[in-house]
Order: structure tokens, then C-alpha cells, then sequence
């Protein structure tokens, strides 16, 4: 294949945790060629510096050593060379997470932003890599999981695989090891699931069910005639931990982590609270095939990875997805009416705790998610609001919003699916790698689906603080949202961690007793009163007080031992569920319309 990128990897030192990398370019710019890593990867708003981890890089010409300059944290510049050019690097890897590589004697795993430098100028020819078996008998058993259309490997095969563009090479995560594998078809895409980790009797036939219900969900919801998927094949890839959550999207696949106890077990048929999290995490992936991997914010079209791309957007793509991902599993049958009210009432209870709410909007979060949503510190509560949590809020509050006003002829669906058409779908049919929307493009789109004016709604909840009207918003549909705090109890207004056996203050919400007091988050909180405090009985501790008692309270703040006077407060906590009303009738055709995705 000629005038193409050729990268070779290699699993080099498993116990140093060390991928070995070669790149050939055929052609270098005659002026030097310059190369650079990204910093950062897409779907994930944090400078993160994948160039850090270049252990040790050269290049040579012909036998011959050929200079690298380097130009800044992740760029460096060839000598003048006639070609090829073939640079040799090592990359540490070591992050167990789904954004950047790690590898050691279980397996290994890479993003290609952290692996494969792009060679300037000439991202848009095809790229090829070569990716190589770790050395050794122990590693014979091992395959390769990932949606990069193969080369001349086989299918889960080492060998080579090959990318339009630097683009398409890095948005297709690798996974190499021994891992379990299923299949099932889509809509007539094929759609395989791998596991990486031990489950002990992991029921994979129950997964790709249930995996199957969404996919064919999500499918219809965005191509209700024609079903359609934006991809010729789809891989979840999955690693399962002791202790793990966390999944990012790409075109054709979502790299997972999660618990192992949150797969399903053979022989165990009801739906565990960790299982129903995972499903909604593979909901929320494959949700991101359409919403952010194609239809995305202007500021992403095209993707700048070497620099901040600012969008007041997150709040529609990540939290409207947020929105959408525990609806599909209500409307695919995976879980029941009251099962989706609860995961509702978890996260308005959730967004009402934090006082940062009340400081930030969501555009504004959306805005600031790369120095603070991705960088939360002890005091994030008190300082900021999630675009995910809140913004699948502002989705909810819109879809009834919509619904109501329009007496159910529009919804939200409506504008995801125009959304689709005008800045996703017709993009790619057409050979062209879409153009992004603006803030005023979404608002007027949504001015024009639904034929409502909600520049007012816009100018409240989404950049504005205001707390969503829920209970009457959700009164059209015979929802009831009430509090189910029957007696107040006394509390510090603290969220604590354990360490060891200790009592730390991880967070401590302004306003509250403890804040009032004196105390800090990061403070170890060692005796109420002349009692030892333990992470174990804090709780109980407090049960045995009354709201505006006067406790003294002992901490170790750093190795100092001080002393705080607190008086009690009401934990005023959240508590709200929602129930559902079966009458009038014409609530409940609304609330019908709404979960299952039909006409009232």
C-alpha cells in the first residue's frame, strides 16, 4: 500500500509495562518532519499529556541516526532526511482506566492517543499498524479485540490492521489478552461483546440479550423506518476489576471497566442493582454513537487534540445522553416503570445536594469541564454543578416540557432525531465529517422542532441556576415527586471516606454543621464528645443526639490535634421519590407515551 503511515506495536516488557513502537513514514517532509502525540483523547475533557509517557524515542534514515528536536511537551521535529524515516519509542503504560494504555502479564490495552504519534501533514492517507504478540509461550493464548477493519490479520487476530486516517487509527481502542467473547446481531449489524478479567460464571448469553434489547432500541430510536446503524460492525469491550466504573465512546466501539460482581451470574435471573448500572453505562456508550461521535459541538468539528476545545454544549451531549441511556432500558423492557423512577429520584436527590448548583449553570460547566469538572477537588460540591447529572435533568424537563405544551405531537425524541438528520447522518452519507452545531444552532432547533419559544427555559435552567420545577412538570404525567423524609435527623453536613479504620472528611457542604464549626474536608475525625469516632460508627454515634445539640468534636488535621464546638443540624439530605398515579386516564396515556416511546 503506497504514500501510508506504518506503525508496528509491540507488547515489549510486560513487568515494566512498556509497549514498544515503530513508525515508518516513506515520504518526510523534505523541511523536517515534525511529529506530535495528543493531548487529549475525545470524550474525555482533561489535558492529560500522553506524551509524559515516551520512555525513551530515536530516529533514523538509511542506517543512519537522524536528530530529534523536540518542540514542546508532546511534539518533536526530524532532521532534514531523504526517507523513509522510521522512528523507534517506548510508551509506559500503566493507567488502568479507559482512556489511556496499560499493559502487564494480564493483558494489555491501548488507546491509539496515547500510542501512535501523528506525522504532520499527512494524516489524511491511510495508516497501517502491525500489532505483534508479546514474546514467550505464556502469551500463545492471547487474541486481539478491536473494531479497526483488519488488514491481513484475521479477525481477533495479531497482524495488520489499517485506518483511512490518523482520525479513524485513534478512535479504535485495542484490547490484547485472553478474554471471554459473544455475538449477536443488531438490526443485522453484528455486535460482539468482549470481557477481559476474571467472572467467575459469567452469564455472557444473558448479557448479549439484554445488550441486544438496547442496541435495537437506540438503532430504531434514531432510524425508526429504516433501522439503520452508522456502523458496519460495533465492539463493547469490557475489563472487569475488583472495583471499577468507567466507559469512553468511539465510532464503532466503547472501551468499559467495571466490577466483576456487576456481570450477571448463570443460574441468577433478577436484575442486581450493580448489573442494572452496568447496562445503563453500555447504554450511555452506544447512546454516544450518535450523540457526540457524530452529531458534536462546532468546537469538535474538527477535534484539535493538541490544545483545549471550549463548547457550552456538554450539557445536551453528555447529559442528554445521561438522560437517555436509563430511558432505553425502560423502554426496552430491561427494567420497570418504578425500577426508572428510583434511578430519577438518585439523581435529582443528588444534584439538590450540592450547593455548586446554585454557582454554576450547565453551560457553564460545560465550558469550565477542563479545569473543573475533570479536576474536582474537595470542594466540587460547593462549587459547581455536573453537566451529566443536571443536564440529564434539563433533558427531562424538556421531553415533559415538550410533551406537555404540545399535548404530546412533539417530545424530545423529535429533536435528537432532527438533530441526527441535520448534523450527523446526512454529514457522514455524504462523505463528509460533519460540521458541528452551535449554541444558537441547538436553541433555534429546538424553537423549530417543537414550534415553542423556550428561550425563557434556556435562560433559566441551562445558563441560568435555577432549580428545575419538577413536581409540576411532572403533574401532566399523574407523577407525584415528593420528600420521604418522615423525622429529621441530626447531622454534620459532611460526606465521609474511610481510612482504614478512620473517619475522614472527604466533603464538607457549606452551610452545614461541620462547616459552621470550624472543620475541613480532609480533617480525620477521631472523638464526638470523648468518643472514639470510627468510619464503622459515626452513624450510630449521631442517632443518639437531637437537632441543635452541642457536640465537641476531636480531629487530626494533618498531624495537629484540634478541637471544633459543632451544633447539630437537620440532615437535609434529599430524600424525593417519585410515584406514579393512575388517574386521571389522561395522565397516565401521557406517562404510557413518555416510558414507551408511542403516540397518547
Amino acid at each position: 500500500m503506497r504514500n501510508t503511515i506504518r506503525y508496528n506495536i509491540i507488547p515489549k516488557d510486560l513487568a515494566a509495562h512498556l509497549f514498544e513502537v515503530t513508525l515508518i513514514v516513506d515520504s518526510p517532509d523534505p523541511d523536517g518532519q515534525v511529529f506530535a502525540l495528543p493531548a487529549w483523547i475525545p470524550g474525555s475533557y482533561m489535558i492529560r499529556e500522553f506524551a509524559r509517557n515516551i520512555v525513551q524515542i530515536r530516529a533514523e534514515s538509511g542506517g543512519k541516526k537522524i536528530t530529534l528536536k523536540k518542540r514542546d511537551k508532546h511534539t518533536w521535529q526530524a532532521a532534514r532526511c531523504d526517507g523513509p524515516l522510521t522512528l523507534h519509542y517506548e510508551v509506559y503504560a500503566w493507567d488502568l482506566s479507559v482512556r489511556a494504555a496499560h499493559l502487564d502479564q494480564t493483558h494489555g490495552f491501548f488507546n491509539g492517543t496515547s500510542v501512535f504519534l501523528r506525522v504532520a501533514g499527512q494524516e489524511h492517507v491511510p495508516h497501517v499498524v502491525d500489532i505483534r504478540r508479546p514474546e514467550g509461550d505464556a502469551y500463545k493464548g492471547w487474541r486481539v479485540a478491536t473494531a479497526l477493519p483488519e488488514l491481513k490479520a484475521r479477525r481477533y487476530g495479531f497482524g495488520t490492521y489499517v485506518a483511512a486516517d490518523y482520525d479513524e487509527l485513534i478512535d479504535h481502542p485495542v484490547e490484547l489478552g485472553v478474554f471471554a467473547l459473544a455475538t449477536f446481531k443488531a438490526h443485522g449489524v453484528p455486535h460482539d461483546i468482549v470481557i477481559t478479567g476474571q467472572v467467575p460464571n459469567l452469564d455472557m448469553a444473558r448479557l448479549a440479550a439484554d445488550l441486544k434489547k438496547i442496541c435495537e432500541a437506540q438503532i430504531a430510536f434514531f432510524e425508526s423506518k429504516n433501522k439503520r446503524a452508522p456502523m458496519q460492525r460495533y465492539l463493547f469491550m469490557t475489563l472487569a476489576v475488583g472495583d471499577g466504573y468507567g466507559g469512553l465512546e468511539h465510532r464503532a466501539s466503547t472501551a468499559l471497566i467495571c466490577a466483576r460482581t456487576d456481570l450477571p451470574v448463570k443460574g441468577k435471573k433478577e436484575m442486581s442493582d450493580g448489573y442494572r448500572t452496568f447496562l445503563g453505562l453500555c447504554s450511555h456508550e452506544y447512546f454516544h454513537t450518535w450523540n457526540v461521535k457524530r452529531i458534536k459541538p462546532a468546537a469538535f468539528a474538527p477535534y484539535d487534540l493538541q490544545a483545549e476545545a471550549y463548547t457550552s454544549l456538554l450539557w445536551l451531549f453528555e447529559g442528554f445522553t445521561s438522560y437517555y441511556d436509563d430511558l432505553i432500558l425502560v423502554r426496552s423492557g430491561l427494567i420497570d416503570q418504578q425500577a426508572y423512577f428510583k434511578l430519577i429520584a438518585k439523581t435529582v436527590n443528588g444534584v439538590l445536594r450540592g450547593s455548586g448548583r446554585g454557582k454554576q449553570s450547565v453551560a457553564e460547566s460545560s465550558f469550565d469541564a477542563w479545569v473543573k469538572y475533570y479536576r474536582q477537588d474537595e470542594n466540587a460540591p460547593n462549587a459547581i454543578v455536573s453537566y451529566y447529572t443536571k443536564g440529564s435533568l434539563v433533558a427531562l424537563a424538556l421531553d415533559l416540557t415538550i410533551r406537555a405544551e404540545t399535548r404530546g405531537r412533539k417530545s424530545l425524541d423529535d429533536v435528537m432525531r432532527a438533530l441526527w438528520r441535520h448534523y450527523g447522518r446526512d454529514f457522514y452519507e455524504n462523505g463528509a465529517a460533519g460540521q458541528g452545531i452551535t449554541e444558537a444552532e441547538a436553541e433555534a432547533l429546538f424553537d423549530e422542532v417543537t414550534g415553542l419559544k423556550l428561550k425563557r427555559f434556556f435562560d433559566r435552567y441551562v445558563r441560568g441556576t435555577e432549580d428545575l420545577p419538577l413536581a409540576r412538570l411532572f403533574a401532566p404525567f399523574g407523577i407525584a415527586l415528593s420528600d420521604g423524609r418522615k423525622d429529621a435527623k441530626p447531622g454534620l453536613g459532611i460526606r465521609t471516606a474511610r481510612d482504614g479504620s478512620d473517619c475522614k472528611l472527604a466533603n464538607v457542604h457549606e452551610g452545614g454543621a461541620a462547616h459552621r464549626a470550624g472543620l475541613s474536608a480532609g480533617d480525620l475525625l477521631v472523638a464526638m464528645d470523648g468518643l472514639r469516632v470510627s468510619a464503622a460508627n459515626l452513624e450510630s454515634l449521631l442517632a443518639r443526639y437531637r437537632i441543635g445539640d452541642v457536640v465537641t468534636l476531636h480531629v487530626f488535621r494533618r498531624d495537629e490535634l484540634m478541637s471544633f464546638v459543632a451544633a447539630l443540624a437537620a440532615d437535609d439530605a434529599p430524600e424525593l421519590s417519585l410515584t406514579a398515579q393512575s388517574k386521571p386516564a389522561a395522565a397516565a396515556r401521557m406517562r404510557t407515551a413518555w416510558l414507551q416511546q408511542k403516540g397518547v
